[in-house]
């Protein structure tokens, strides 16, 4: 990588909120022609640093520059206008309208005062043919994939003619063969004199696709390195701030009974799925995106009605039709989507604890709140949750301690079965350490664990045995999972 003019400049920001200083005299440069990465813990600081690069934010002190020209940047539109666009998890876009139309929107192609569509079919057919994409320009957002939603973000920042695109967790919805697509798509911006700031919790991608790292801790930015002085190890101790003995730490129980039976399950996208998880086990479930793994853990679970199959809990038949039947049976689904369908995020971390609870405090049909919070805090101290306060929002939680919100609920509902659905998407490297010390002592506690995750290592690394799943059928089964591969999972995938 040749030396280049930095597009952007963070000097000594700091940033306070009521109680919490968020940015000590954090800094930030990245250059023309390079993809730079932006790594560090849930709580580190980096969205609220981005924030003030894109004007969402007023730093309480330091300073901005834009191809080193010092600024004031007071609105995401001004920054914009200045030539830096933000790629957030959740798009920006119009769904009932066309790809063009959300390209153009707000900035159309005029003539004499009218939208010139014949113009913006053109400019927007040159763009999405660059960036590869395998859809029109009159095709309607809401039928696109997410992998293709992000691919008309990119274009519509193009479009504007921005310099730098800030992208926050660009690949966590995508399927690895999306990721692939994504990685050509920078490299080729990266080639044309863009710059990239590429904000990620997965080291292996940031290890391979960044030029150069930035990590930043408790507010701080620690420093920058180029991205081949570091190994994957270095880097997590640097985020962390202690060295991590083990990613994935091991147990030598060997599983109990059987649990739960699964026979001929078959509703939604899955077809005819049979399987056993005993007590004290971990079970992988992998696949690709689409596979069929939440739609099965689903149906488990009552969210989505059954078309056919029974369950057995401890060898016995159950009826299970909704979610409240399932809590019942003592079986729990903590599912990949926890703001939008595991928490109320406006009501309190207590209260979201409560929630399927609030028979064990009632008397007379009065909440008994004490018994309720003491119960609500002893699970804070043993889950090593980290909140302001029991009547903290849930949404102001990181997303490793709304995990953990999450685990608690189900804990005092005394569920023998634990279903994880993506239990680390979006949570840094530390926070998924402890998360899987916590699998393993659920486990060891003798509880059946049905863990889904689309990352190979993390599947790898916690299950004592994996069920890989295509079009809605198990394709086949891992028993010897310490011998298996990356290779041998896809394999299965793809079958």
């Amino acid at each position: 990588m040749t030396e280049a003019p930095p597009i952007l400049e963070l000097r000594g920001i700091d940033k306070s909120f009521p109680g919490v200083q968020a940015l000590r005299a954090a800094a930030l440069e990245v250059r023309a022609g390079e993809i730079h990465a932006l790594v560090g813990e849930n709580g580190a600081g980096k969205s609220t640093l981005i924030k003030v690069a894109m004007g969402a934010l007023e730093p309480d002190r330091g300073e901005i520059r834009l191809f080193g020209e010092r600024v004031r940047i007071r609105h995401p539109s001004d920054a914009l206008s200045r030539g830096v666009a933000a790629i957030y998890q959740e798009f920006n876009l119009a769904p009932a309208l066309s790809v063009r139309e959300n390209l153009f929107l707000g900035r159309p192609d005029t003539r004499h005062g009218w939208i010139d569509v014949r113009a913006e079919r053109a400019r927007a057919h040159a763009i999405l043919e660059r960036l590869g994409a395998d859809f029109g320009a009159e095709a309607l957002v809401a039928g696109l994939s997410v992998a293709q939603q992000q691919l008309v973000e990119i274009a519509r920042a193009l479009l504007a003619e921005a310099r730098l695109l800030i992208m926050d967790e660009p690949t966590a919805p995508l399927t690895p063969r999306e990721v692939e697509r994504l990685f050509v798509i920078l490299a080729d911006l990266r080639g044309a004199g863009h710059g990239v700031l590429f904000i990620s919790h997965r080291l292996d991608e940031v290890r391979r696709i960044a030029d150069r790292v930035s990590v930043m801790r408790d507010g701080v930015t620690l420093g920058t390195w180029p991205t081949g002085e570091l190994t994957r190890e270095s880097l997590i101790e640097k985020m962390v701030g202690r060295p991590l003995d083990q990613e994935f730490p091991r147990r030598d129980a060997a599983p109990g009974p059987v649990l739960l039976a699964a026979e001929d399950l078959r509703g939604g996208r899955v077809r005819g799925v049979s399987f056993e998880v005993r007590r004290g086990e971990v079970l992988g479930l992998a696949g690709l995106v689409g596979a069929g793994r939440t739609d099965l853990v689903r149906l488990i679970f009552g969210a989505d009605p059954r078309a056919g199959g029974t369950l057995r809990l401890n060898g016995r038949p159950v009826a299970i039709s909704s979610p409240r039947d399932a809590v019942r049976h003592g079986i729990c689904l903590l599912t990949e989507d926890r703001k939008g369908q595991g928490l109320v995020l406006g009501l309190s971390a207590r209260e979201n604890f409560a929630l399927p609870n609030l028979a064990h405090w009632t008397r007379w049909g009065w909440v008994h709140q004490r018994a309720e919070t003491l119960a609500f805090l002893r699970y804070v101290e043993r889950l090593a949750i980290r909140l302001a306060g029991p009547e903290q929002a849930a949404q102001h939680l990181s997303g490793g301690n709304q995990q953990k919100l999450l685990i608690a609920r189900w804990l005092e509902s005394d569920s023998q079965v634990i279903i994880f659905d993506e239990p680390t998407r979006g949570i840094d490297v530390g926070a998924k350490v402890e998360m899987y010390h916590l699998i393993n002592e659920l486990a060891a506690r003798g509880k059946a664990i049905i863990m889904i995750s689309s990352e190979l290592p993390e599947i790898l690394g916690m299950s004592d045995r994996i069920l890989v799943m295509r079009a809605g059928r198990i394709t086949g089964e891992i028993a010897d999972v310490p011998a298996a591969s990356q290779e041998q999972v896809l394999a299965l995938a793809v079958a």
